[in-house]
């Protein structure tokens, strides 16, 4: 008996008992089904989280600086460093967050406050919808002026707000001159709720005049490595001690974020894959019973020239069918499950091609290895007793 001869027996088998052979696929579904769907969205968040640090710039290096009496990082030295190395780094910003109360009339917020420098907009890819953003100018002559997120916006001025318009931050005055385009809900620790102010203004208000934080972005992101070296070099020969300030890359971030997401993948892809393995079980048993029931039919073949190989033919095409037509309704569920969860979440979610190749592989593989028990049994058969069984 040939393959063909196999597979035609096979699928008039599973048409002649439908529902137990739709039983046996259901665990091959919801297995490969769970296995696309999860690997599928992952990679929507994946994909998400990349492309937010990636809006966020992955040219940039944060600088953490812990102060002491004697050694301390200057905010002037820190911009004539970055001016020597201008091949290598483009812009520097210094840093200084504290949380105020920030009031406009009888409207007020406890919100979080950002003293930064001229070059901030640009290094961090932001935009303004109204406006301007701080100059060198307001941050050399200490002007109050500040500008605001769509947060701040609705918060303090009930969605209406004109240029020039003032808030008080701590019971200080302050001119805005710029709206931050919306960048998400605008809802509270949002990045719409924010108001940035000239940096020299905001040691001030923190009471110290230590700047312990900077961003630096270098020309392009092949130099982030380079533009990380000769800034550690330098902060060393101000500090001493590595011990007192830190360096951190976004496209490191970014590759923890993509290591950790990917480890979280092949977890939720083995928990899913369990059920790929019951559903095999499932075949086996099914597979089984059915080696039972066609006893006599075994029997009839062996009696009239079938050979062994030809029975083992026979139950191990039977079961990879079963689990192969399951594996195909799983993957066309789990496409539709994945984009329709994606949609839900928010999230860009896909299955990948290489979580459908492998949920394919291994439903056949697992209908073959599982189906070859039952087959075997078959194959074993003796013809006299097998044409004797009820």
């Amino acid at each position: 008996m040939n393959i063909t001869q196999a597979f035609k027996l096979a699928i008039k088998s599973i048409i002649g008992s439908k529902m137990r052979s739709f039983l046996t696929m259901l665990g091959m579904i919801i297995g490969v089904t769970s296995v696309i769907t999860l690997v599928g969205l992952m990679n929507g968040v994946t994909n998400y989280i990349v492309s937010t640090f990636s809006d966020m710039g992955t040219n940039t290096l944060t600088v953490s600086v812990t102060n002491t009496d004697t050694r301390n990082v200057d905010v002037d030295e820190m911009y004539e460093f970055v001016d020597e190395y201008s091949s290598i780094f483009e812009a520097v910003t210094p840093k200084v967050s504290s949380r105020y109360t920030v009031k406009n009339g009888t409207n007020s917020v406890n919100t979080t406050v950002t003293g930064v420098g001229e070059d901030y907009l640009s290094i961090n890819k932001l935009d303004l919808s109204r406006g301007r953003f701080i100059q060198y100018a307001d941050i050399k002559n200490r002007y109050k002026a500040c500008v605001i997120g769509t947060y701040i916006v609705d918060e303090l001025f009930d969605g209406n707000v004109n240029l020039g318009d003032t808030i008080k931050i701590n019971g200080q005055v302050y001119e805005i001159v710029g709206i931050q385009e919306e960048q998400a809900e605008s809802e509270a620790n949002s990045s719409d709720d924010c108001i940035y102010i000239p940096y020299s203004l905001a040691t001030r208000l923190a009471g110290s005049s230590d700047i312990s934080s900077y961003t630096v972005a270098t020309v392009s992101d092949d130099l982030v490595d380079e533009g990380k070296d000769i800034l550690d070099d330098y902060l060393y020969s101000i500090m001493k001690n590595e011990e007192l300030y830190t360096i951190s890359s976004m496209t490191e971030l970014l590759e923890t974020v993509n290591s950790i997401t990917g480890l979280l993948s092949s977890i939720l892809g083995g928990i899913a894959g369990i059920s790929l393995l019951v559903a095999g079980i499932g075949i086996m048993n099914i597979m089984l019973v059915s080696v039972v029931e066609r006893t006599k039919e075994i029997g009839i073949r062996k009696s009239l020239g079938a050979k062994k190989r030809d029975i083992m033919w026979q139950f191990v095409i039977e079961a990879a069918t079963i689990s192969t037509i399951g594996g195909i309704i799983g993957i066309v569920l789990g496409y539709v499950a994945t984009t329709t969860l994606g949609n839900a979440f928010g999230v860009e979610a896909s299955p990948s091609l290489n979580s459908i190749l492998l949920a394919f592989g291994v439903s056949a593989g697992i209908g073959i290895g599982f189906g070859y028990m039952p087959a075997n049994k078959a194959a074993k058969l003796n013809p006299i007793d097998a044409l004797r069984s009820e």
